[in-house]
């Protein structure tokens, strides 16, 4: 906030994306930052969200990712998208994801299949793990998270975004996205929907399907999503070496 505090003093227009999610009417903050941000506005900084869930009560939510893939937007990595979905019963029934650089927006809506710019995709997968591609965080890669599996798995692709990882995972473009770290449910709520319609399901560490909707937000302590006979293979895999 330092440098935006300089730029604008300076006169340049400045836009803040916060990682803060909106939930409700409520925007998460802490007591010391609060104070920080009021002075920015008054210097016209322009705030913008990265998730909220709106329209939230028991039976459902609209649930929007305004910039899923921060790092990499920052970076000028083109891995990031607009990611927005509904739910309704705790079930993801649609999804939209866009990547405004590469121009691909992958659409799902319960029972009407799923699609990448009006093209019909499906999940797929191969026989072997040896030869199975698997999309992963690049920050997970850069840690060494992945490194005991590099021998099990024909490939480890790190991709930003997580997503963007769903969207390509639905889109055959790998037989896997798995993260070994808890994800919120904004940043894989349209992509489930999505990879569900493309005829695959998403799970998480524990084996369970997720649900969307609850009081508690964070989705862990892991995911993996694709082909059903892929995940559960790569659920064998790294619930094995835990």
């Amino acid at each position: 906030c330092g440098t935006a505090w300089n730029l604008a003093e300076d006169g340049h227009e400045v836009t803040l994306i916060t990682p803060d999610p909106l939930i409700g009417k409520e925007l998460h903050r802490t007591t010391a930052d609060y104070p920080l941000r009021q002075r920015l506005v008054k210097l016209g900084v322009r705030f913008i969200l990265e998730s909220a869930i709106t329209c939230w009560n028991q039976e459902g939510a609209e649930v929007f990712c305004f910039l899923d893939g921060t790092k990499e937007f920052s970076a000028g990595v083109p891995n990031f998208v607009v990611s927005v979905a509904l739910v309704e019963n705790g079930v993801s029934i649609v999804g939209v994801l866009f990547n405004p650089v590469t121009g691909e927006i992958f659409t799902a809506s319960q029972g009407e299949g799923a699609q990448l710019n009006g093209k019909t995709i499906q999940c797929v997968t191969k026989d072997n793990l040896g030869d199975m591609v698997i999309l992963n965080s690049r920050s997970e890669t850069r840690r060494g998270l992945w490194e005991p599996y590099a021998s099990i798995f024909g490939k480890l692709k790190a991709v930003g975004s997580v997503a963007y990882k769903l969207g390509l995972t639905a889109a055959g473009h790998a037989d896997i996205f798995a993260t070994l770290r808890p994800k919120n449910e904004w940043d894989i709520c349209a992509g489930t929907c999505i990879i569900h319609e493309a005829g695959g399901k998403v799970i998480d560490l524990n084996g369970n399907d997720i649900i969307f909707n609850q009081e508690k937000t964070l989705i862990e302590p892991g995911l993996i999503a694709g082909d059903n006979q892929a995940v559960d293979k790569t659920f064998n895999v790294l619930t094995a070496k835990t």
